[in-house]
């Protein structure tokens, strides 16, 4: 049986994910949609004309995961490709955020992502691959946005790595750093503070993210990155010290473009 995983698949990108994949894929047996709630899974499966399994699950829960594995094994399942959307960000000042939804989310963000893809690659083949949620959040630290960023360095840093030594196997991973996307992340992560106002010109949909990723996936590439002024961010993060970029959006919250 040849499946597709999604995590996070109840809204956002994630289920633009299932949506699109959904239309372009024949080769595929069952598309497994993973997220906590269960109604909204329910929505996401209803659009959808390939056969799916929804698996209402928190993949912070290491025995949850192990059903998750159980079921592979028993339905003797390939997994054609990974796609790990999961995950939520806060904003605001780190010493004025509540530790328990901080903890939560490096759990979520990093240590969930890191433990499914671990227990996912045995059941891949040659030309598998693995698409990984990152964030333009990750090519430099914010201030404001301190623990969101780190998560999402972590994820661009360890994609790239295992996407080197799984290459020799034939699988292949992409992350994929967008910038700010219409999708109900805002609501969660504006909670407990804001981001600078300008990000919020920089807007791309769900839709195009998405089937830039697929594009990028397909080509092999290590690396998706979604508009022309993120890629031109990325590049700035590159050429530009740290300190200096810190400095700047230091400046730019004292002048009040927050």
């Amino acid at each position: 049986m040849n499946v597709i995983i999604i995590t996070g698949a109840s809204s956002g990108i994630g289920k633009e994910f299932a949506l699109q994949m959904d239309a372009a894929f024949s080769n595929v047996d069952e598309f497994w949609l993973v997220a906590r709630s269960r109604d909204k899974l329910k929505e996401t499966a209803a659009a959808m004309e390939h056969k799916t399994r929804i698996l209402a699950m928190d993949i912070t829960k290491d025995a949850q995961l192990e059903r998750l594995e159980d079921t592979l094994t028993e339905k003797n399942a390939v997994v054609r490709i990974l796609i790990n959307c999961a995950g939520y960000g806060l904003m605001g000042s780190f010493e004025k955020q509540n530790r328990e939804e901080m903890l939560g989310m490096i759990r979520l963000n990093c240590e969930a992502l890191t433990n499914l893809t671990h227990r996912v690659i045995p059941f891949m083949r040659r030309g598998s691959r693995i698409i990984q949620l990152a964030s333009s959040a990750a090519f430099v630290p914010q201030p404001d946005f301190a623990v969101y960023a780190a998560s999402k360095a972590y994820v661009l840093s360890f994609s790239r790595a295992i996407g080197k030594e799984l290459s020799d196997q034939g699988i292949y991973v992409t992350a994929v750093c967008p910038g700010p996307v219409r999708t109900p992340f805002f609501d969660i992560a504006e909670k407990t503070g804001t981001t600078l106002a300008i990000k919020k010109y920089t807007f791309v949909s769900p839709r195009r993210v998405v089937a830039l990723a697929l594009k990028d996936s397909y080509r092999r590439r290590a690396m998706s990155v979604c508009s022309i002024p993120i890629k031109g961010f990325q590049g700035l993060t590159k050429f530009v010290p740290h300190e200096i970029i810190l400095e700047a959006m230091m400046l730019l919250k004292k002048k009040g473009f927050y």
